[in-house]
């Protein structure tokens, strides 16, 4: 089951299935979001929750207690219930429940709002903590921007000028291996060999905005003020690029495996809420 909201300059359709957004389409029915083709890569964006990356032996502990979560955590592979709808906006929710509680052992709810702005689309994430006991968690967001055309027709334009730094992934966990990622005006031209080590992962960053260029033209922008830390990752040969705002980021080896003291992991007090937004413009829409 889908859910499409529209305003005069886009239209935007969300999954019901873990309130995944798989299109985003300007008026001239062109689409921005990567189709989703399995050869390549079978998901659009997915929410990434109460994880983001990878534990240590896919296992974690609280209260001495032994559990287990796969990559990403298990929210982009539930149903979601559409709890408001307007024309421009839709709000999805997921309840804690009988098949939650065996992998992360916290009431909560996780929502996810979709508005739609002008040439933007916000994408907000509210965790609400249901419980008695402090919640820990990770969010985070995985859209794919189709790029259409050859991909070294595409750039990377940081918001600020700074150090790029990123950590290189071992195993599927954070190493203690960084790199920099050298620009040039802010502006870095997309290869593959970019990613030959798998994704690019920067704890922190002073930008807060990541826009794409096509030819030197503003394409798409990524503004995520509420994440302090970025992914970014595509495949060999994949004509999509991901641009992916956390909180939170794939175990190391010194983790203990207890959650709560998990490098990135936020800590939720009791009957506290959450919440984080980041937004997806449309360059070629209207001047970003």
């Amino acid at each position: 089951m889908n859910t499409t909201i529209s305003n005069s300059l886009l239209t935007a359709s969300i999954k019901h299935a873990g309130a995944e957004l798989f299109s985003i389409k300007d008026k001239q029915n062109k689409e921005y979001i990567w189709e989703g083709n399995p050869d390549f890569w079978g998901k659009h964006s997915p929410v990434l929750f109460p994880i983001v990356g990878t534990l240590k032996n896919n296992t974690y502990t609280i209260n001495n207690n032994e559990y287990q979560l796969p990559r990403h955590g298990f929210a982009r592979d539930m149903d979601f219930e559409l709890v408001e709808k307007t024309e421009n906006r839709a709000v999805f929710s997921l309840k804690s429940s009988t098949e939650t509680l065996p992998k992360y052992p916290f009431e909560f709810e996780l929502q996810l709002i979709y508005t739609l702005n002008e040439n933007s689309l916000d994408i907000e994430y509210k965790v609400f903590n249901k419980g008695t006991e402090k919640m820990p968690f990770s969010i985070g967001a995985h859209p794919a921007i189709a790029l259409p055309d050859k991909f070294e027709d595409y750039a990377f334009k940081f918001e600020k000028e700074e150090e790029l730094k990123y950590y290189l992934l071992e195993n599927d966990l954070i190493s203690s291996k960084t790199k920099i990622l050298e620009t040039t005006n802010s502006i870095i031209p997309l290869n593959y060999e970019l990613f030959k080590n798998d994704a690019l992962i920067f704890k922190t960053l002073d930008s807060k905005s990541l826009t794409i260029l096509k030819n030197q033209a503003p394409y798409v922008k990524v503004d995520f003020n509420d994440f302090p830390s970025l992914g970014i990752w595509t495949k060999e040969n994949a004509p999509f690029v991901c641009i992916e705002p956390w909180l939170g980021y794939s175990d190391t080896d010194e983790n203990s495996g207890n959650l709560y003291e998990k490098e990135g992991i936020l800590i939720l007090e009791a009957e506290k809420d959450f919440a984080a937004k980041f937004s997806i413009t449309i360059a070629q829409t209207k001047t970003c």
